[in-house]
């Protein structure tokens, strides 16, 4: 009887517990690491199912792992498919059959690296369904669920180790052979005239694998299958030296082993990025770009081609003056579902095919991602100031909540309120950007303020989550965001100023927003910092070498000479086609330079830091302004993290990271420092011609 009553009294006080509210506190690193990263939304062939991914923290082994869940449409079932503990599972997708879920993973098969493996919908373990030789980037299902696309560079070191045994001694390295014009990529590393990543046919009955097209050294990606399983479309660089050039098209080839490709766009820049087929089978939808030159401050207008190739694309989006993404076709094919980046948001839109009439169809603050559409459901990620991503239905124009990862642990949090910020920079131009305010924060009080700038350029600062905002909130700071010229969401003009003239418009934009929040009252001017990341290190270099006002700075993957950096990264095309050749215009090379050759105007204690394998902006950067600094007495620190690209991925780093940034900024601009140790005592205004 006594274990019965026991246990009819807990659960008669679990409703009770579930309505006490838990203490709330803000945000700390230790919460850093609970939270969970929604992923990959994927639509079942019926409509009825969405596999998405979820990553989470191992602190334990120092590294993150992602799986497979599902949720049923209607949001009543959400369940984890895979558990990998050791491997992580990713890029779910569904048979068309509906027999198989299908995720990459690299875990323990019959070949060694990313297969992809399947799990079979009446039950059972997950199982190999690839053994590829080689690095695979991407597969997609044909529509009779018998054949797969993979995209993958061949290894043929791995199939020589393969073939030699177990017992054979590794073979010692080799020289890496380089005779290509761009030759280093972040993460892929060096890339040698066998580095390109081509389309495969595998056979799923008898697993022979066969080359799609008759193509070599050309990279080929993003391919479709044709609604008929007839054709593939994809997206290539067939230039003479593709290297040389980013003049990528949409292709079509007959879903046959050597096969003949046939191109389908002609604009001699970007045409590609996500592409999708009409339900008859006739039309292809892509993404244009700018024009070449303008690469890096792109804007991607949506359009269509005939499949057939019958008639030129047709651009529907010209008149928006905003980048699109991730189109896809509704049933009926009269119109394209896209994701419009605009001003601080990015929502789902529908893109009239005839007209080109674009309809907003979510009308709130928030970020868009990751959408999906099969059988007439749309899923995709939505993100707000005080909710992490989560996987959302559309339902015509109103988001419906399907998963809830993240919402308990919200619930304990504190949260800084984040709102906007207008302001007026020295030539008239209005810049928009965000402020947010510690959690407890009074009216009327000036807070220290983190200045902290998005990288890019080309991206933007957002009505999204940001652990980034909410931990130095929590920790006593207004975080200021700026989308400086140069950003996306404003429009092509908005974006292109900035080309081959670095470091001028945007430290003017910032600068004119942290007078606005000064004059707003939001932000003390005696105790203001500057950080960022990427361009953000950049322009962190950038505003430090303009002004002195700032008492303390963290450039992260910054640069402060151009020069330093040729041949160097991986941005070889922007150089020779922005700035032009180091011994063409060495003048231009020098003025963008100002950091480095003016670093006698910086008198701001800087940190700097960078990942050691960063090939996107190389820590020789960081190293080259950290030693100047140095020269010159200014007190600073360089930090290298081993292992680490240019977007960090060990937790224990990230988490150094956030402390070495607290610690920095708290010693300078807070003044938590030993009385022996003084900030510099130089507060004239530098006034450096760009």
């Amino acid at each position: 009887m006594i274990p019965t009553i026991l246990f009819a009294l807990t659960m008669s006080a679990l409703p009770l517990l579930a309505q006490t509210k838990p203490a709330t506190h803000t945000m700390t690193l230790d919460d850093l690491f609970r939270f969970q990263q929604v992923g990959s939304p994927q639509v079942s062939p019926k409509g009825n199912w969405v596999a998405y991914t979820v990553s989470t923290v191992d602190a334990t082994a120092d590294k993150n792992t992602t799986d497979i869940w599902e949720v049923s449409w209607d949001g009543k079932q959400d369940r984890q498919m895979t558990y990998s503990y050791e491997h992580s599972s990713s890029n779910p997708q569904w048979s068309p059959d509906g027999k198989y879920l299908s995720f990459v993973s690299d875990r323990s098969g019959k070949a060694k690296g990313s297969q992809v493996w399947v799990l079979d919908r009446l039950g059972g373990e997950a199982h190999p369904f690839t053994d590829v030789k080689g690095h695979l980037s991407a597969y997609a299902w044909s529509p009779d669920s018998k054949k797969l696309v993979l995209a993958f560079w061949p290894d043929e070191d791995a199939e020589k180790n393969s073939k030699a045994g177990k017992d054979k001694k590794a073979e010692k390295p080799k020289p890496i052979v380089i005779d290509r014009y761009h030759f280093k990529q972040d993460i892929q590393g060096y890339l040698t005239d066998k580095s390109y990543t081509q389309l495969w046919l595998w056979d799923v009955a008898t697993h022979k694998l066969e080359k799609l097209t008759t193509d070599t050294k050309v990279n080929e990606s993003n391919a479709v299958w044709s609604p008929d399983g007839s054709r593939i479309a994809f997206v290539s660089n067939h230039d003479t030296d593709p290297d040389r050039t980013i003049n990528t098209d949409v292709f079509v080839v007959a879903a046959k082993p050597g096969s003949s490709a046939r191109k389908l766009t002609t604009f001699p820049g970007e045409d590609g990025g996500h592409i999708a087929w009409s339900p008859d089978g006739k039309s292809i939808a892509f993404l244009e770009g700018s024009e070449p030159k303008y690469w890096e401050y792109s804007e991607n207008t949506l359009g269509i081609v005939a499949a057939d190739g019958s008639a030129p694309p047709k651009l529907l989006t010209t008149k928006l003056d905003r980048a699109v993404s991730s189109p896809s076709f509704t049933p009926d094919g009269k119109s394209i579902t896209v994701l419009v980046e605009d001003d601080r948001n990015q929502y789902p839109a529908s893109v009239d095919v005839s007209t080109g009439a674009v309809k907003r169809l979510v009308d709130l603050p928030g970020v868009a991602r990751g959408s999906n559409a099969k059988a007439g459901h749309t899923a995709l990620l939505w993100s707000t100031d005080s909710k992490a991503d989560e996987v959302y239905a559309l339902d015509g124009n109103t988001l419906r909540k399907l998963t809830h990862h993240n919402d308990a642990l919200l619930a304990e949090l504190k949260l800084g309120a984040t709102r906007d910020v207008n302001a007026t920079s020295k030539d008239g131009t209005h810049v928009h950007g965000l402020i947010t305010l510690p959690p407890d924060a009074v009216a009327g009080k000036a807070y220290p303020t983190l200045l902290f700038i998005h990288g890019g350029p080309d991206a933007q600062d957002a009505h999204s989550f940001s652990t980034l905002r909410q931990l130095f909130a929590a920790h006593g700071y207004a975080v200021l965001n700026v989308n400086y010229r140069g950003s996306a969401g404003r429009g092509r003009a908005y974006q292109q100023i900035i080309f081959a003239d670095w470091g001028h418009y945007e430290v003017e934009d910032l600068l004119a927003s942290v007078d606005q929040v000064v004059k707003d009252g939001l932000s003390d001017p005696d105790k203001l910092a500057v950080g960022g990341w990427s361009y953000g290190g950049i322009l962190t270099d950038y505003t430090i070498a303009s002004t002195t006002r700032f008492k303390a700075a963290s450039s992260g993957a910054g640069m402060g000479n151009p020069a330093g950096l040729y041949g160097v990264d991986q941005y070889i095309f922007q150089y020779d086609n922005e700035l032009q050749p180091p011994w063409k215009a060495p003048q231009e090379y020098i003025k963008l330079g100002y950091p480095f050759f003016h670093a006698n105007r910086i008198h701001t204690p800087t940190l700097f830091m960078g990942g050691s394998k960063d090939f996107n902006v190389p820590v020789v950067a960081g190293e080259q302004m950290y030693q100047a600094l140095r020269s010159l007495n200014v007190p600073t620190e360089l930090i290298i993290y081993p292992g680490q690209f240019h977007g960090f991925t060990r937790p224990s780093f990230i988490r150094d990271r956030y402390q070495r940034w607290f610690n920095w900024y708290d010693k300078w601009v807070l003044g938590k420092i030993d009385a022996a140790v003084k900030p510099p005592q130089n507060t004239q205004q530098a006034n450096p011609t760009h």
